[in-house]
């Protein structure tokens, strides 16, 4: 009997039933796939698609065995942002509360991959834009074929680039000059720029990128649970902080760590000349 009263609120999400994309896990559940699987559209998003997302990543911190995701999209290409007919459409007949609520919506997803303590990998191929760019952005890792094509095309349909963070996020990873270039200009960002930018964390060829992203997403899961949440957590929240708050809040974290059998088990296993097995307590 598990005698964690917190354990009792946890919950599988292996055979969790998405409507509006796929969701696949591997066999112990530790990683999961998410593939927006609209090929023939180039994978875009719907008001459906995109409240089913920013509830499964508001899902996922209470998930018992999910460690790792995988973000990926189907038939060569990754998401084409916001459909056209079924988002952009609409918005153009909305008033200031409707569009103030989808925009806060979108933002909401962002907000809720940024929260969830899985590491997210996006493994990324042919086209990239808008929310597909900012999803992408949110996520902790980038994978990408020499094909991707990342673009945050807000200003080229009349808006600005700051859309669902992305003034906040974007400069953080490829620099101040480089994040207004593309923000303004719209124009797309080539596989290489981003490799070269430290968008991406890597380039594969397309047939290896599906494998190369459930490899790095394994090496996570595998790897010690409690520590990978905490650093995801504390990149988050040292953005906002001086560096004195930094120094004292990572002594806190690393603290706690020190206190998990994962600490124990590293030690155990480097004395004994072998590999460790983390259990992610």
């Amino acid at each position: 009997m598990n005698d964690n009263p917190m354990a009792a609120h946890k919950r599988p999400m292996r055979d969790y039933r998405a409507r509006h994309f796929a969701w696949a896990c591997s066999e112990d559940g530790r990683v999961a796939t998410i593939t927006l699987d609209r090929p023939d559209k180039k994978n875009p998003l719907t008001f459906d698609s995109y409240a089913e997302l920013r509830d499964l990543f508001r899902e996922l911190p209470y998930a018992s065995d999910v460690r790792s995701v995988v973000l990926t999209g189907a038939g060569g290409n990754f998401c084409s942002g916001g459909d056209v007919f079924e988002i952009i459409e609409p918005l153009t007949r909305m008033a200031a509360p409707e569009l103030l609520a989808f925009t806060r919506m979108t933002g909401d997803l962002v907000k809720a991959m940024r929260r969830a303590p899985q590491p997210v990998v996006a493994a990324i191929d042919g086209v990239c834009a808008g929310a597909g760019a900012m999803i992408a952005l949110a996520s902790d890792l980038r994978l990408a074929t020499p094909a991707a094509k990342t673009a945050f095309l807000f200003t080229r349909v009349g808006l600005a680039g700051a859309d669902m963070g992305a003034c906040g996020l974007l400069p953080r990873v490829i620099g101040l000059g480089r994040a207004n270039e593309l923000l303004m200009t719209g124009r797309s960002m080539r596989a290489d720029e981003g490799l070269a930018w430290g968008f991406y964390n890597a380039l594969h060829d397309a047939g290896a990128l599906p494998a190369k992203a459930q490899e790095l997403a394994r090496e996570l899961a595998d790897g010690p649970w409690f520590a990978h949440t905490m650093t995801k957590t504390m990149v988050n929240q040292e953005w906002a902080m001086g560096i004195e708050e930094m120094i004292e809040s990572e002594a806190q974290a690393q603290a706690l760590c020190m206190l998990t059998g994962d600490f124990r088990r590293a030690f155990e296993a480097f004395a004994a000349r072998r590999k460790p097995e983390f259990q992610g307590d």
